[in-house]
């Protein structure tokens, strides 16, 4: 085995374990799963947002985050309501209960990366990085699709 397979290997292995590590702290100490703390730190960035907007910026399942949402909601952590001008439509929000434990939970995670200002181009690196490992895990079938950054670089790989 190549060296620096076996160490991008440990690196994957330390990320996947620090996710781990810190969704079981987060489930432990504040009773939420990192994907509900993510929805709370979304719906913190402004006074409400619509269900759809926010299962585009997760990129989700609409059946996955609903669940979540309904948890969030029974806890009092957000509201849902009709939109008065598009019946068909829900607003989402977060409760003052809600972003005060945001304000209590730590800054970690894929979702910092919206709530701390960093170098654009070590962003570009990192998403970069992030696609070519799925890539080269042979895990791409299973990915999501979406990301303007995957179309843009398929586009720069074509010309």
């Amino acid at each position: 085995m190549q060296q620096q397979a076996l160490s991008a290997i440990v690196a994957w292995i330390r990320l996947e374990r620090a996710m781990e590590k810190f969704n079981l702290d987060l489930k432990q100490q504040f009773g939420l799963t990192g994907l509900q703390l993510a929805v709370l730190r979304i719906l913190a960035e402004r006074p409400q947002l619509p269900l759809a907007a926010l299962r585009k910026t997760l990129v989700m399942h609409p059946a996955t985050l609903g669940q979540s949402i309904d948890e969030l909601r029974l806890k009092g952590l957000c509201t849902v309501r009709r939109d008065a001008k598009d019946k068909r439509a829900r607003l989402v929000a977060i409760t003052p209960e809600g972003a005060e434990l945001v304000a209590a939970t730590p800054l970690a995670g894929p979702v910092r990366l919206r709530q701390v200002d960093h170098d654009p181009d070590r962003l570009d690196r990192l998403t970069g990085a992030l696609e070519d490992a799925m890539e080269l895990f042979a895990l791409t079938p299973w990915a999501p699709s979406g990301g303007a950054e995957k179309s843009t670089r398929t586009e720069k790989a074509a010309q």
